[in-house]
């Protein structure tokens, strides 16, 4: 499995910028993010992460493409860790009814690529946190 280095390090090296400029609980409370500080080796089960509803959120449907765009972006990025016939399980799983998360948790990963996954959802967690800041902080001053 081929990784492309300086790639996977600028996503590390912005999950560490990102995680050491904003303050994780201030950002985690309101929007009923867990916060908490488990290390990267945890069971598949716990590679992904549950989103919270935005079809409860009061946003314009600019806001609501932006939040898509960060998870189809997440897809991406996770389908690109995967070899050919883990993708082909993957969408084999989805197309017979399994949400992404549960056939994502049903793959058989190797370490290296549950660390990748796990890099991956933290970013994608700490972008959609930084999105509904900007957008709640946007709504009380409109």
């Amino acid at each position: 499995m081929a990784i492309n280095f300086p790639k996977w390090l600028t996503v590390l090296v912005t999950i560490l910028a990102l995680l050491l400029l904003i303050p994780v609980t201030t950002l985690a409370a309101p929007f009923g993010f867990p916060t908490s500080s488990k290390g990267i080796h945890t069971p598949a089960a716990s590679l992904v992460t549950t989103y919270p509803s935005f079809s409860d959120l009061d946003l314009t449907p600019l806001q609501r493409q932006r939040l898509q765009g960060v998870l189809q972006r997440r897809n991406k990025e996770i389908q690109a860790v995967l070899d050919i016939s883990q993708r082909d399980e993957l969408r084999h799983q989805v197309h017979s009814g399994y949400s992404f998360n549960q056939a994502l948790i049903s793959l058989d990963l190797q370490p290296e690529q549950q660390h990748l996954i796990k890099a991956i959802e933290q970013l994608t967690s700490l972008k959609l946190k930084a999105l509904l800041v900007r957008y709640s902080v946007s709504s009380v001053s409109n």
